[in-house]
């Protein structure tokens, strides 16, 4: 399984059902990342603090559950590049779940559950439809 960033970013500042399917996820599942969606864990916490977006708590509360599920997660490192996605920056989410053969990637991001037809297996469902699943 691979979560997308913004997914995160719901569960630790905002909680609701974002929260409780990375919990069911953290629970349940293996969860897969590479270096690249690493890279945007890290970068996405800063940029929304600096930009007045989240607070200190919401900012620290962020920083704690993205660690805490990049220290149980397996890396991979995508060998092919994909073109699937109308956001080419999504691309790499779609390369992380081709790499690691997750088959579940949650995300609220529209570009990606726009998507149609993929050419390896996978589910691409929200938080909400991962919960009742």
């Amino acid at each position: 399984m691979v979560i997308d960033t913004g997914v995160l970013v719901s569960a630790f500042v905002f909680g609701g059902v974002p929260a409780k399917a990375v919990k069911k996820a953290f629970a349940e599942a293996d969860i897969f990342v590479s270096p690249e969606l690493l890279q945007e864990y890290r970068d996405v916490p800063g940029e929304l603090y600096e930009k007045e977006k989240i607070d200190d708590q919401q900012f620290q509360a962020l920083i704690a559950g993205i660690a805490t599920i990049v220290s149980d997660a397996a890396v991979a490192i995508p060998r092919k590049k994909l073109l699937l996605c109308r956001d080419p920056e999504d691309n790499m989410v779609l390369e992380c779940c081709l790499a690691t053969h997750a088959d579940i990637l949650i995300t609220g991001d529209k570009d990606l559950l726009d998507i149609g037809a993929i050419p390896f297996p996978l589910l691409i469902l929200t938080a909400g439809q991962y919960v009742v699943r």
